[in-house]
């Protein structure tokens, strides 16, 4: 059972972390970027173990085009977390290499933060200085993090919902469809134009792009960095060293494909009528995203929307705070629809009680650490691409979680993930506490089982550190969810077929050009459906999200999977 989670390495003194609030930023200094546009980059702080990485906010301005019509000042920066070497170089271009990290489908570059940082310190023990940009897409320009920087859940809370002022702001609300009409274009061709564009602001010599930049992503980022491989961004397909291919001396793919095909993601096959695709289909989408009639974010009336994303943020606040402390966050969150609605769906344990709300998760006592696990853990959350393995329910009796779906089913496991789901028992009982991944298996742990007698989970199941996570969701200046993700990024991508989306690869073989890492993990969205030829690093006991939050030591004493990866591909010759 591993007892250290990062040997040879210590944790920043009690002083150091009374000044740092979550989020906290220094000065932000600006810097004249090439033809007149501005760059500013300032130092995050966090209460993260001391690694030697050294964790920079940097936002470059660089406009959309008038066509796109108006939207917020804020969404003509393009924003990236930066990971280096407290020991290495300032110039990014003096790095060894850089990893450029496209993130998945409603995640941020703050979903990021465990995997880069690890990487980064894996490959400064080895001598040597590595880079990793998170990329956030530009619509998260529209995301508001002052309650969450606040550094306090309740301040939060009321921030978000009872009209506080936080920092001399007052919360606008979410922002509504009719107000996104600018994020009607935001498909795939600018996506991986702003990635273009940030490269060559960040670093002018494209020989050097081409010689220490490693392009890749999470889940839909594979996809994303396949058509940023096979794009032509001069309009002159003879002239290539504009081409994304030569802009990366590698890719890498994080539980995902470098393809441009969501069927290579899902590992589903296409369905085939026989017709020709004439850009009919695209056109009506366009033409719905443009009118409203089709909304512009991906949003969900229950679990996956803005507000619901913002309270990940706020549950993190509380376990970063005061994990072991009994939380109050689902008593002092007002009512309604959509909160109530969400509870009920992570937190019945069957048909009857999401039918009835009783019990309710406010019946049940909890510590700010269960709360988070509820939320995201692979043993409680019933949506697969939202998963991570960080632990297990303790401190008292557990039951079987059977809705939406019973335990032992075998029907849409690619939804709701293969592990099974697990409750606590008694409401008004005992305080349930939560066991985190490195004490799964413990000699005092009282191994739950199903009422089947399958045990809901063991050591080797368990990979991420609950701390790690919640400082990813509570710390971050870029969040780690994504409120406002793009319709038309994914209906460009699903349209692949129409003239419209396959004159953007113009470099088809830009795909194979380059060496490719490609590691999966071993329960995620791709397990059982590994794409032959890839050769992938496989992470057993990972989830979706495990690949980018997984602790940098695990429970059988080794180093992390990924991130060694990572580190290996950043160091092989070019």
């Amino acid at each position: 059972m591993n007892t250290s989670r990062r040997t040879g390495r210590t944790w920043r003194g009690a002083a150091l972390a009374t000044l740092l609030t979550a989020g906290a930023l220094t000065a932000a200094v600006p810097q004249a970027q090439g033809d007149g546009a501005a760059r500013t980059e300032t130092a995050v702080a966090s209460t993260h173990p001391a690694d030697g990485v050294v964790e920079t906010v940097v936002r470059v301005k660089v406009a959309l085009p008038r066509s796109f019509g108006a939207r917020p000042e804020a969404c003509d920066w393009l924003s990236y977390l930066r990971y280096r070497s407290a020991d290495g170089p300032g110039r990014p271009a003096d790095a060894d290499r850089i990893l450029v990290a496209q993130p998945g489908i409603l995640e941020g570059a703050g979903a990021f933060d465990s995997v880069a940082r690890d990487t980064v310190a894996r490959a400064a023990e080895e001598g040597r200085h590595i880079e990793f940009w998170a990329l956030d897409r530009r619509s998260n320009c529209l995301e508001d993090r002052t309650g969450i920087a606040s550094g306090d859940e309740h301040t939060a809370v009321d921030y978000y919902y009872r009209g506080k002022q936080v920092a001399g702001r007052t919360f606008a609300g979410y922002v509504g469809n009719g107000q996104l009409g600018w994020l009607a274009r935001l498909g795939i061709r600018q996506t991986v134009r702003d990635e273009y564009d940030l490269l060559t602001a960040e670093l002018p010599d494209q020989t050097l792009r081409r010689r220490k930049v490693l392009c890749g992503g999470h889940s839909l980022g594979g996809v994303i960095t396949g058509y940023f491989a096979a794009a032509d961004f001069d309009g002159d397909p003879a002239t290539t060293a504009d081409a994304g291919q030569n802009q990366c001396a590698g890719y890498f793919a994080l539980d995902t494909t470098i393809s441009t095909s969501l069927a290579d993601l899902s590992g589903s096959v296409p369905g085939d009528t026989n017709l020709p695709d004439v850009g009919i289909g695209y056109t009506a989408v366009q033409a719905g995203l443009d009118s409203g009639v089709l909304p512009r974010s991906l949003s969900a009336p229950v679990l996956l929307n803005p507000e619901t994303m913002t309270l990940l943020g706020i549950a993190g606040l509380g376990a970063v705070k005061a994990p072991d402390a009994e939380a109050d966050l689902p008593s002092y969150l007002p009512s309604n629809v959509n909160i109530e609605a969400t509870n009920r769906f992570l937190f019945s344990k069957d048909t009857t009680t999401f039918l009835t709300g009783s019990p309710a998760v406010k019946d049940f006592r909890l510590t700010n650490d269960a709360v988070l696990g509820a939320l995201l853990d692979d043993n409680s959350v019933p949506l697969a691409f939202l998963q991570s393995s960080v632990g297990f329910f303790d401190g008292g009796p557990i039951t079987d979680k059977n809705f939406p779906a019973a335990n032992g089913s075998s029907s849409q496991q690619q939804l709701f993930g293969v592990e099974y789901k697990a409750i606590p028992a008694e409401p008004h009982g005992p305080l349930y506490t939560w066991r985190d991944y490195d004490r799964v298996g413990a000699a005092d742990d009282p191994g739950h089982r199903s009422a089947d007698g399958t045990p809901f989970t063991s050591a080797s199941k368990e990979v991420t550190d609950i701390r790690e996570l919640a400082r990813s969701l509570a710390e971050q200046p870029l969040d780690f969810t994504e409120q406002y993700f793009p319709t038309k990024l994914v209906t460009d991508i699903e349209l692949a077929g129409s003239p419209q989306i396959k004159q953007l690869v113009v470099h088809p073989d830009g795909l194979t050009a380059n060496p490719t890492l490609t590691v999966l993990a071993g329960d995620g969205l791709l397990a059982g459906r590994i794409p032959a030829g890839l050769h992938p690093v496989v992470a057993p006991g990972y989830q979706h999200l495990d690949v980018l939050t997984a602790a940098p030591v695990q429970n059988d004493g080794r180093p992390e999977a990924v991130s060694t990866s990572l580190a290996g591909f950043a160091a092989e010759p070019r």
